[in-house]
């Protein structure tokens, strides 16, 4: 959490940081705490009172709030890969196609999608029926283990998520190979060595927080159930719940020079404000 507060305060502290990727990436932080907050902190709770039990509107209040900021991450790595393609492979056209009126647009887009699906999951679940209290197999709400509890029919929700979770996860991802593919036969085409490393050098921290947060989303939900444990799928989810938002920050500050000299800035000015 204090790592995503200080990124989110050094983006909007530094004027040199007010561009789209920085826009996007305060966003992404800001996804990141509110997936920290919806999961983490009551598991947190539960390890230090003993008292393992969430009532049935808090479950289903949990799995809105986790559902759509963990979408929210994946659409945030989206657009943050689209504004690397735009910025690598067409540089004359960056400022006309990553507008102030575009990135608010996807913004606000990404808000409305992924607030759709969230709440499209958490009515179908409303609409069940849980005959017993049960165990839920996980640290939190999450859908396949709170329909396993259900003695109703969860054919339609089983559907919805196959069909929604399948888009929201495959279609970002999908975007994001399709940008990079265009991205490294663009920096094949540089001549100079120093401008191909500067190109990567760019995209590096971007994709090093997409190969953990895809690599724990694919072996969690898209790995045939027989290959998967319950212990298994405990510590993937908590690797994309918990690992990488903490990672994030770490990745983005120590990868970039202009992050490190913004936090230093912010910093600074922290104790010479306090002093």
């Amino acid at each position: 959490m204090t790592g995503n507060v200080l990124i989110i305060l050094a983006i909007g502290s530094d004027p040199h940081l007010h561009t789209p990727m920085y826009f996007f990436l305060a966003n992404l932080s800001f996804a990141d705490m509110g997936l920290i907050s919806s999961t983490v902190t009551k598991m947190l709770f539960n390890v230090q009172t003993q008292y393992h039990t969430i009532s049935y509107t808090g479950c289903l209040t949990q799995m809105y709030f986790f559902l759509m900021f963990g979408d929210l991450d994946s659409f945030f790595l989206t657009v943050m890969a689209y504004d690397h393609y735009v910025a690598i492979c067409h540089p004359p056209h960056y400022s006309t196609v990553m507008s102030s009126r575009f990135c608010v647009l996807m913004l606000v887009l990404c808000w409305v999608l992924t607030n759709i699906v969230a709440l499209t999951h958490t009515l179908l679940m409303a609409q069940l029926s849980f005959c017993v209290v049960g165990e839920i197999a996980h640290f939190f709400c999450d859908i396949t283990p709170v329909l396993k509890l259900s003695c109703s029919d969860t054919h339609d929700n089983e559907l919805m998520v196959f069909a929604l979770g399948g888009t929201v996860l495959m279609v970002p991802f999908v975007s994001i190979v399709i940008s990079y593919i265009y991205i490294v036969f663009a920096v094949l085409r540089v001549k100079t060595s120093g401008g191909s490393s500067k190109a990567f050098s760019t995209c590096s921290s971007h994709l090093c927080v997409v190969c953990v947060f895809y690599g724990t989303l694919f072996s969690t939900y898209l790995c045939p159930p027989s290959l998967v444990s319950v212990e298994k799928d405990i510590a993937a989810a908590a690797m994309y719940t918990v690992v990488t938002p903490m990672l994030n920050p770490f990745i983005y500050s120590l990868r970039n020079k202009d992050m490190k000299g913004a936090l230093k800035r912010l910093l600074c000015h922290r104790r010479i404000f306090s002093s």
